[in-house]
Formats: structure tokens, sequence, C-alpha cells
């Protein structure tokens, strides 16, 4: 027995010792998985609260001004706009600005003093699938409660007949995907995943490969400039992201029946931008490291986090405020919001702006810091 358990210690010993030396490894295995639960334990909440919430108020009244009032006492919206004009609500609708749009007509409140049926409109971005089903139930619960309430400030305190008291008409809509399917939510988040790793993994391993079995020193050693040899890597990385795309496009609409609204053109005009950011965040890891061993891990440990921080699983709206400024940062959110936006809201290129903006502002910065760090290592 002792015979056999002795080489086992041994061997387990001469391990244990390989793994403490290498620095680099101790801390993917120690520090990484630390960050991962310290962040994603505040990114990964299926809470719905501090909905983004724009109000037309054409009444003006007290009453108005009430159910607003509840609304934003309970903590579960926020505030970001209002006006008169239906126009501007619909627009920040469709920018992604807000979440729901809450509609009091005129007359609101002389309708409840007449004993009238006074409506209430709420529009939903139902775009976010589940989460909206959920917003639309935290409403009519709110409204329903404030509806009781000014029933009983009315009703009288005797019990003679009196004329009767209006009571909260809600009327809600569904706007983009009305019939709440899960599937167009989540397919055109999915294509991003996709095409980010095909991207990010594929050329970290790429690079990583060639320092592995030793090539890279002897490519670096030729006529061909470092530029050269940095594009006729991604390149093909590149084309091939596309034509994942391409493919993906094809199974979302045959397979699920995912709703293609706006141009593809434009849809692939941004994931060409994007796919830079995605090819130039590969090269960069590949300067980390030295295996594609620890290629894949450092990626897979940057995508979990960029995946989960996008607002592909669970909704901006529902994180701390802190992760959701942090998310700005994440190249992965904007290109889920330009993809969404373009497949099931038909959004055009005015109102995607600002992602797109991003994302070329995050392309360059990669690229540049990408290309610097690579001929840094490499030289």
């Amino acid at each position: 027995m002792r015979s056999f358990v002795r080489p086992i210690l041994f061997l387990a010993r001469a391990e244990v010792l390989h793994i403490v030396r290498d620095r680099a490894t101790l801390a993917q295995a120690l520090v990484l998985p630390l960050v991962q639960l310290l962040l994603l334990s505040q990114v990964a909440t299926f809470e719905v609260r501090s909905t983004p919430t724009y109000v037309v108020d054409l009444d003006r009244s007290d009453a108005s001004r009430g159910v607003v009032t509840r609304l934003t006492a309970t903590g579960l919206f926020d505030v970001v706009g209002a006006s008169a004009s239906p126009a501007a609500a619909d627009d920040a609708l469709l920018r992604g600005r807000a979440t729901v749009v809450l509609t009091l007509p005129h007359d609101f409140e002389a309708d409840l003093t007449r004993g009238h049926d006074a409506p209430i409109g709420i529009a939903v971005n139902a775009e976010k699938g589940a989460a909206a089903g959920i917003v639309q139930s935290y409403v009519a619960q709110v409204l329903a409660a404030y509806g009781d309430e000014l029933a009983q400030a009315r009703r009288p305190a005797d019990t003679r007949p009196r004329p009767s008291v209006g009571r909260l008409e809600v009327r809600t809509r569904g706007w983009y995907n009305p019939t709440l399917n899960y599937q167009h939510y989540m397919v055109p988040g999915l294509l991003v995943a996709l095409v980010t790793m095909i991207g990010t993994l594929l050329a970290a391993q790429n690079v990583a490969r060639e320092k592995e079995v030793g090539t890279l020193e002897q490519l670096n050693a030729t006529p061909i400039t470092r530029a050269q040899f940095i594009a006729a890597k991604l390149l093909p990385l590149w084309v091939l992201g596309l034509t994942e795309l391409a493919l993906g496009l094809v199974v979302a609409r045959l397979a699920f029946g995912v709703p293609m609204r706006g141009s593809l053109l434009l849809l692939f005009g941004v994931a060409s931008i994007y796919l830079v950011v995605a090819l130039s965040l590969g090269l960069w890891i590949s300067t980390l490291v030295e295996t594609q061993q620890q290629a894949m891990f450092v990626t897979f440990f940057l995508l979990m986090i960029y995946l989960l921080m996008s607002g592909l699983f669970t909704p901006i709206d529902s994180m701390p405020r802190w992760v959701q400024l942090l998310s700005q940062l994440n190249p992965v959110r904007h290109f889920v919001a330009v993809s969404r936006g373009v497949l099931v809201k038909g959004a055009t290129p005015r109102d995607v702006v600002q992602p797109v903006a991003a994302l070329v502002v995050s392309a360059a910065v990669m690229l540049t810091v990408a290309v610097r760090q690579y001929s840094k290592r490499a030289a």
C-alpha cells in the first residue's frame, strides 16, 4: 500500500510546486474566480427596479401628479423625462432611453370627479421579453392601489346612496414584441455572443499558437511588417465573424421567426466595427499569455463579465447604478442594443447613433492598445 501511495504523493507535490511557482496560473485559479463572484453577484439579478419611465401628463392636475408620485415612491420606476409630446415619448422608447411611457389624458381628474372611468395609457418596451411582463404587473399593482386610495378618499362617511366614484382604467400595450416572445428578445443578443466568441477567442488562440510553437519570432524576423502580420491574422477572422452573423440571421428567421424590421445593411455595418473591437481584444489577450490554454482561460473570464454586463440575459435597468455606469464601457452592451434595435424595433441609423459612436471609440482605443502592446512584447 505504501509503495502505491508514495509515488502519488511525490507527483502531487511536484504539481503543487509547479502551480505555486507559476504565478500566472495561480492568479487565474484563485483571483479571477473571486473577481467574477464579487462582480457577477451584482450583475446577475432578475429583479426589475428603477425602470426608466417617460411621463406624458396632458392633465397636469393633482390626480395625475399623484399617479406619477405613487409610481416613483415604490423605487421601481425612475422618471427620465416628461413632456406633453407623445412623439417625444415614442422617440425615447425607440432609442432605449425609456422602458415605460405613462400617458395621462386631458380631463383625467375631471373624469374621476364626475364618476367616469379615467384612462391611463401604459406603453411598455416589450422588446425586453419577460422583464416587460414584470413591469406591466408592477404598474397594474401600483395603480390599482392608488385607485383604491382615491375611491376611499371620495367615499362618504355615511351609507346613504351617493353618486358613483370614477375608477382608474389602465390601458396597457406592448411595443415591438407585443406577444412577449422570449426568443425574439434572446436570439438577437445571442447572435452578438456568437460573433464575440469568434472574434475574441479565435484571435487570442491564433496568435498564442504562433508563440507556443515558436513561429512568431521567425515571422517577425522576415521582411513582413508587424502591421501586415496582424492584418493577415485578423482579416480572415473578421470575414468569418460576418459570415457567422449571416448564418445566424438565417437560422434566427427560419427557426425562431425573429422579425427583421430594420436594415440588415446597417446591422452588418455596425458588426464590422464591433468585430474590430472583438479582434483587438483577442490580440491584446494574446500579448498577456504564452499558451493557448491560458488564452482560453483569460478569454472566458472576460467574456463572462462582458456578456452578463451587456443586458443580454438580465436587464441593465435592474443592475446597481455603479454597474450601469461601468457597463457603458462594455462594447457588447452597445452591439446588443443595436442588434435588438435593428431587428426587433426597426431602428434607423439616427436611432443608434449613441451605441455606434461608443463602438467606434472602443474600436480605435482597443486596436491602438493591442497593436502597441503586441509590438512591445514581440520586440
